[in-house]
């Protein structure tokens, strides 16, 4: 049995009684002393304490070595301790997101895995989906809804039902997909959503019915959400909702998953579907091929090659939107160029109005984001039109 400093406990208690905060820095100190004596008090006191500095500090290196401490002390407080799983769980997602900032993917799965030891399965399944595990992930998605987590939620949802159509369960995938877009119906009726991320949802359902030869239920929701852009472009939004960019963005990148590369454990890819807890590393290198589409778009300009650069301009949009991460200072005057462009060449091409249609919907969609209604209307009802005589 490991001595104990009694001296050093007498001046951690001083310290720690004396009037006047000791510092950060001093009450770690002190906590790691006493947590020695009186583990079930102040382990639980370590562990905060360690998490704040770690949250304090720049050095990636001492945010690991602060976090792993913190992780240590977790495991170390009693299996029925209040709040141990709860604060175990704080400290494993410090622990990963600091591996996460240094390149260390496979200790990083290992403590999000242990996490969803404790409960939290949200961040495996992300990581699971990052390397194109996405039924593993729609698992753990799926136990985490029938474990309390509000089923309706838009980001649980669209993340599960994303990583059932990444498995190739494309009804189930529906299925999830249809309760949000259920749930979404009567709280806009309500007002307690707006009716424009319930026209987002219907394009959505409808882009995926009809990837999977659905085209009744995909007609179905195509009108369903030009009635509600009708809606929009004559009375506008009932509560003048703000801030919901983020719904647009997170559907706008997922329609766009298929033209991606696979995702897998050598070559993660962002979390289509969801914003949350995203690998450093992965996103980077996601933004990161920005400068050789572009360069592969100027070429296909260059040789008129349009079917090839209709699709490398999309994949770039996507991209630039996603780096913009929602700001909505200037949002129409910045993108509208990206999205006009997309029309202008899908114009070029008048025997594949299939094309034009889905760059008709996705600037009506912006234009929604932007609030410039009665243009959004007018967009989707031209691709609406171009759909129902095919």
């Amino acid at each position: 049995m490991e001595k104990i400093d009694h001296d050093a406990v007498m001046r951690a208690r001083v310290l720690l009684l004396r009037s006047g905060r000791p510092s950060l820095l001093e009450e770690v100190g002190a906590y790691r002393v006493l947590a020695e004596v009186s583990p079930k008090a102040y382990l639980p006191k370590l562990v905060g304490a360690l998490l704040l500095m770690s949250y304090r500090h720049r050095d990636p290196q001492v945010i690991l070595a602060l976090a792993a401490e913190a992780v240590e002390a977790g495991r170390r407080m009693e299996a029925g301790a209040p709040n141990r799983a709860e604060r175990l769980c704080r400290a494993l997602d410090a622990h990963q997101s600091a591996l996460c900032a240094l390149g260390r993917r496979a200790e990083k799965r290992a403590a999000c895995e242990e996490m969803a030891g404790t409960g939290n399965t949200g961040p495996l399944a992300i990581v699971l989906a990052e390397e194109g595990r996405f039924l593993e992930a729609a698992e753990l998605n799926e136990q985490a809804a029938r474990n309390g987590i509000p089923e309706h939620n838009f980001w649980n949802m669209v993340e599960w039902a994303a990583n059932l159509e990444g498995a190739g369960l494309h009804d189930a995938a529906s299925a999830v997909f249809r309760e949000l877009l259920d749930e979404t119906r009567r709280e806009a009726a309500d007002q307690r959503t707006a009716l424009a991320i319930l026209t987002w949802e219907l394009v959505h359902f409808s882009r995926m019915r009809e990837a999977t030869g659905h085209e009744a239920d995909a007609a179905a929701a195509r009108r369903e959400a030009l009635s509600v852009l009708e809606e929009l472009a004559t009375t506008g939004d009932p509560q003048g909702w703000s801030c919901i960019l983020a719904w647009w963005i997170t559907l706008f990148a997922l329609s766009g998953r298929a033209d991606e590369p696979a995702a897998s454990a050598e070559s993660p890819m962002p979390p289509f579907g969801t914003s949350l807890h995203r690998s450093r590393h992965a996103w980077v290198a996601f933004l990161g091929t920005l400068p050789e589409l572009e360069a592969e778009a100027a070429d296909l300009r260059r040789a008129g090659r349009l079917p090839e650069l209709i699709y490398i301009q999309r994949r770039i949009s996507i991209r630039a939107v996603l780096r913009d991460n929602g700001n909505s200072y200037r949002f129409e005057e910045r993108f509208t160029p990206c999205f006009d462009e997309g029309v202008a060449l899908a114009r070029r091409l008048p025997d594949d109005p299939a094309r034009l249609a889905r760059a008709l919907t996705d600037r009506s969609m912006f234009l929604v984001a932007a609030r410039v209604f009665e243009r959004a209307h007018a967009d989707f009802a031209e691709a609406v039109a171009l759909l129902d005589v095919q």
